[in-house]
């Protein structure tokens, strides 16, 4: 799989008959390893080694009914009173970063409120923090740690 623009990490990938699976730590079991699988697993590792998010307060493909349609969210982060704080939108690294990817995460934060959301497509990271009192949003230009969450 390429090099994505994040730190290198060792994963656990193996075949069964012609299918590439990896193993997701959080959801605890092999998936199908997709380029849109490589950048979320990849994602999924810098927020927990890197930026020192518990494993035990991320969601992978959350659930999240948007206008009475179920929908799935990548990554969804919790503080420690399991409440969300963070979106993250994974894209395949040859997926252009697109209005329509933030119109996607915006859709699922009518739901989730959440004050932080992610886009990423393993080569460029967007984090917008979004001020609800004030009704305004910002582009910061780190993705916070789990302790700026909490």
């Amino acid at each position: 799989m390429e090099k994505l623009n994040l730190p290198s990490y060792n994963f656990n990938i193996k075949f069964e008959g012609q299918r590439k699976l990896i193993f997701d730590s959080i959801r605890k079991k092999y998936v199908v390893l997709t380029a849109e699988e490589w950048v979320r697993q990849n994602f999924i590792s810098y927020l927990v080694e890197t930026k020192n998010y518990p494993k035990g307060l991320i969601a992978v493909e959350k659930k999240v009914d948007v206008n009475r349609m179920p929908q799935r969210s990548d990554i969804v982060l919790y503080n420690n009173k399991a409440i969300p704080v963070m979106i993250v939108e994974c894209k395949a690294s040859s997926v252009k970063i697109s209005q329509d990817t933030f119109n996607q995460i915006a859709r699922y934060n009518m739901k989730l409120q959440v004050p932080y959301l992610v886009v990423t497509n393993g080569l460029n990271h967007y984090c917008c923090r979004i001020d609800y009192d004030k009704s305004s949003f910002e582009f910061i230009p780190e993705i916070p740690d789990y302790k700026t969450l909490i």
